[in-house]
């Protein structure tokens, strides 16, 4: 039985936050495009370009069966990781921020580290509803999705990209625990995931001097604690309705990148608290009518499926905001509908399609 209410105010919701997110993208970023591409409106013509292809693929996924994903997740899997093993070879995979995770289509670039953390899910969802009473079984239940989770996790590292090697770890998490995890073996496997963090850390001594900024940006205000500090100048002088739209101050060459991960920073400055409110409550409309979606889905594939894209964007939003306002060290994570990055945005919107399909068959 469809549910015309959830499905209309998702699908609203959701083009007016990724809308003010093309409008933000322009406000944060014209002063770095007229200085590196001598074009102001550089980065608002590549996002408005993702935005509407983002809109047209969210419509035409919401009409596709989801139940279509069940048959080929396998498939679909397999593909997100060859392009990841493709991403990595020198000529075929492009570097930037120091990462070999784009493949580079002119002056575009297709991340494919987003798409294979809509590919996990299916795949996941698909080996959870095939097993639905094995997660007390570690052998035979929860460690092959561990070991296929923990394999993506190593090739998107040797990118690397952390963050969202992250996200993508904990999504999957995230559905073991719903679909009835031991809670002893969710225990220990936090256990050994948290060895893990801190080996990942200390192998790399950039990470390292992300946790000794997070810690007291202030012992190197103008290397790693320079991004904080600056995010959080932009933050403070918002004030409760900020300093109005296109008056950022940290956009000028203070807050690197103010476009991507930074942008809630620019918001906040720009806005103030009620650009935050607003915000907060777009983002809340959107996850809280998704969870819905997936708990009054009577298919199990179907609900694990909308959870798992539920779940991972929250955390993805969560995991950005916490950067933003010093909570965390910085990790290079985007904000979900807001942040400049067609790869993002487009796996973003089509995930939100599947999710307005799943709707549709609600009991």
């Amino acid at each position: 039985m469809k549910n015309k209410r959830l499905e209309l105010t998702l699908l609203i919701s959701v083009i007016i936050i990724s809308l003010f997110g093309v409008i933000m993208i322009y406000s944060s970023s014209y002063i770095w495009a007229e200085y590196k591409y001598n074009d102001p409106y550089k980065y608002l013509k590549n996002q408005g370009l993702f935005f509407i292809i983002g809109i047209i693929l969210m419509i035409i996924v919401s009409k596709i069966d989801y139940k279509k994903y069940f048959k080929y997740a396998n498939k679909i899997l397999l593909l997100c990781v060859i392009l990841l093993i493709l991403v990595l070879i020198p000529g075929i995979g492009t570097v930037r921020n120091g990462s070999r995770s784009w493949f580079g289509i002119g002056s575009f670039g297709i991340q494919p580290s987003e798409f294979a953390k809509l590919g996990l899910i299916i795949f996941t969802s698909k080996y959870l509803s095939n097993n639905p009473n094995c997660m007390n079984n570690f052998k035979k239940g929860v460690l092959p999705i561990l070991l296929i989770t923990i394999g993506i996790f190593g090739v998107i590292m040797l990118q690397p990209d952390f963050g969202t090697g992250t996200i993508l770890v904990m999504t999957i998490v995230g559905l073991l625990f719903v679909a009835g995890l031991n809670i002893k073996i969710f225990l220990k496997f936090g256990v050994v995931a948290l060895i893990g963090v801190v080996g990942l850390i200390l192998i790399a001594p950039y990470r390292l001097k992300r946790i000794l900024s997070f810690l007291d940006p202030w012992s190197d205000p103008l290397g790693s604690g320079f991004q904080i500090i600056q995010s959080l100048y932009s933050i403070g002088p918002g004030g409760l309705f900020g300093l109005g739209f296109g008056n950022s101050i940290q956009k000028h060459f203070y807050l690197p990148e103010p476009q991507t991960d930074f942008i809630f920073s620019i918001i906040s400055e720009e806005f103030g608290f009620m650009g935050i409110l607003i915000i907060s409550i777009l983002f809340i409309i959107i996850f809280y009518n998704s969870l819905k979606i997936s708990m009054k889905c009577n298919d199990l594939f179907g609900k694990y499926l909308s959870f798992g894209i539920t779940f991972g964007l929250i955390f993805q939003t969560i995991l950005n905001l916490s950067v933003v306002v010093g909570l965390i060290p910085v990790t290079g994570v985007t904000l979900p509908f807001l942040s400049y990055g067609g790869s993002s945005l487009l796996i973003t919107m089509i995930s939100i399609g599947v999710i307005l399909n799943i709707s549709r068959y609600e009991k």
